[in-house]
């Protein structure tokens, strides 16, 4: 083993402790070529491949697909192009029962039988578990078969005959969205506030320069860019907002990555604008229809979503008026935008007029943050959006 080289699971990005393997691209004793792809493991940020650090052949996995593994931890070991000829011909893995030593064969998996458990949803302590008709208990591959049809003729919910329950297991990128937010809830004391937003004059501005704005530029002007350019403005008076907690010391940044929540199959994407604070509305709009896009196609760098410093996440276009998001760690700050609703309100003059409304929320590490600052820092961001557009 001294020969070969160890693999281990690198630091993937700002705040990232942990991996899950999705996919492994090589089997045992596949050769492997210098930076060539070797598995692929996903965070709540986003999915990274993992490249071989060496030529050579790959002896030994250590990391098998759906489990969570932390940073620098061993995932797998490769025999250099040199060493090849020391390399063992096959993994124990791989390797039939021979006579000797098969007295207890049953936790001993053949890589099909890992393929075909890991599709049914099946994970090793599950398996240990299955009765065994190959040699030394080994379990074979009838025998796994046959516990999955018994186990899809058993009812999942004994107790309620009347009704179903569907048991979905999470999905790696699933589960480190899950981790990440308790990180953040249980480590930082959350606040939040909320502020109600006319939002009038700046759709009336948005419904004059739209046609013009994409027949230019072929992305859409939407509210979103120009909530987006209040706040880069607003947190230029409220710098605060825009940093982070390390230990005992607080990071003012004096830029502006804005992260933008976008929706995929799986969850939630944060991809960061970066530099947000020196774009136009028109360039922050084509920024974040960029984004977006990239993000539901699955076309997302670890670039594209690292070192974000405060981030918006827009619910109103489910029609949810009014949320309270969860910190983006290490970010201290975010943003939630609710649905727009046309609303009777009274003017300065007295009369009544039917405006567009829309609440912002504002949620924030109260270890960074009093709740006068946050509700100075949301004054401001309403002063920046009913500006006369």
């Amino acid at each position: 083993m001294s020969d070969q080289i160890k693999v281990l699971l690198p630091k993937l990005g700002e705040s990232i402790h942990s991996a899950t393997i999705v996919q492994w691209f090589k089997n045992v004793g596949d050769e492997v070529r210098l930076d060539e792809p070797l598995l692929e493991v996903s965070t709540d940020k986003v999915n990274s491949e993992i490249p071989s650090p060496v030529a050579g052949i790959l002896s030994e996995i250590h990391a098998r697909i759906n489990e969570e593994l932390q940073v620098g931890a061993l995932i797998a070991l490769i025999m250099p192009s040199s060493s090849k000829a020391s390399l063992p011909q096959e993994s124990v893995m791989d390797r039939e029962p021979s006579s000797q030593g098969i007295e207890d064969m049953k936790g001993v998996f053949s890589p099909s039988l890992l393929r075909i458990a890991h599709e049914q949803g099946i994970g090793i302590e599950e398996m240990q578990k299955i009765p065994g008709t190959g040699m030394g208990g080994r379990i074979t591959k009838g025998d796994l078969e046959g516990y999955i049809e018994k186990k899809q003729k058993t009812p999942l919910c004994p107790l309620a005959s009347t009704r179903d329950v569907e048991r979905l297991k999470m999905s790696g990128m699933r589960k480190a969205i899950a981790d990440n937010m308790v990180r953040s809830f249980y480590g930082a004391p959350h606040a939040s506030l909320v502020v109600e937003v006319d939002v009038t004059e700046a759709l009336k501005w948005i419904a004059q320069e739209k046609e013009a704005f994409i027949s230019k530029t072929g992305s859409k002007l939407t509210i979103t860019a120009l909530i987006a350019k209040a706040i880069t403005s607003a947190l230029k008076e409220y710098p605060l907002i825009n940093s982070s907690l390390e230990e005992d010391t607080i990071l003012v940044k004096h830029f502006v990555n804005l992260g933008i929540a976008v929706s995929v199959d799986q969850g939630l994407m944060v991809p960061v604008i970066k530099q947000a604070q020196e774009m136009t509305i028109q360039e922050l709009a084509q920024a974040i229809g960029k984004i977006s896009s990239k993000a539901r196609e699955g076309k997302l760098t670890l670039d594209d979503v690292k070192e974000g410093t405060i981030t918006i996440t827009n619910f109103g276009m489910s029609g949810v008026q009014i949320g309270i998001p969860i910190i983006r760690y290490p970010e201290v700050a975010i943003l939630g935008i609710g649905a727009i609703c046309k609303k009777v309100i009274p003017l300065d003059n007295g009369e009544l007029a039917i405006r567009s409304m829309v609440h912002i929320s504002l949620t924030f590490d109260h270890r960074v943050l009093d709740g006068m600052y946050g509700c100075g820092f949301l004054g401001a961001l309403k002063k920046h959006i009913e500006i006369k557009w």
